[in-house]
């Protein structure tokens, strides 16, 4: 049922790393070298305390163009932006343009470690320490609040917990324990 779930996780695409993978090869645009992307928004997905709702909505509730408007800038592409409101958007129990207004709101609210602003070298990172850098950038942030994905030894996205309000961050064990499970993550450089 819409509306009906327990917290937000903001995903948080590492544009660098999902451009290594079999996706980022058709991600058009997203992956051109110049586009330098870093962290870019994948999602803002309605969750429960276990497990997450998903396709809430008649597939015909397509976003309109002013409500994708609003989404200009958040997502790498409007394809994906159209593609989060059918798969969790409708999950959220309001209107495309309220969804997309909530997604910056979370986006606006973490502040992205200096480390990750803009590299251009290769790093290494442990998934512990990109925990702890965002942290860091984001006083309020705690352990269990957030949790780092990896594809393979690549870092894919860091995702981070919202109370439902997006007031304050939430903590959210299943999402933090489902986090890489590699020693050290490789952070491709932002091109």
């Amino acid at each position: 049922m819409p509306g009906n779930f327990d917290f937000y996780v903001l995903a948080l695409s590492w544009s660098p790393g999902f451009c290594e993978t079999e996706a980022g090869a058709r991600a058009g645009s997203q992956c051109e070298p110049g586009a330098n992307l870093g962290f870019v928004v994948h999602g803002l997905w309605p969750q429960y305390e276990h497990g997450y709702p998903t396709d809430c909505g008649p597939a015909a509730r397509f976003p309109s163009r002013m409500a994708l408007e609003a989404a200009q800038g958040l997502y790498p592409s409007i394809g994906l932006a159209r593609h989060e409101w059918l798969k969790h958007g409708t999950c959220s129990g309001k209107s495309p343009t309220d969804y997309f207004a909530d997604v910056r709101h979370a986006r606006d609210a973490i502040v992205i470690p200096p480390p990750f602003a803009a590299p251009k070298e290769d790093q290494t990172w442990t998934p512990a320490d990109i925990v702890r850098a965002f942290i860091a950038a984001n006083p309020r942030l705690r352990p269990g609040m957030l949790g780092v994905a990896c594809a393979g030894n690549v870092l894919e996205e860091v995702r981070i917990c919202f109370s439902k309000d997006l007031r304050d961050f939430h903590a959210c064990p299943e999402v933090s324990r489902q986090g890489c499970r590699v020693r050290e993550v490789s952070v491709p450089p932002v091109l």
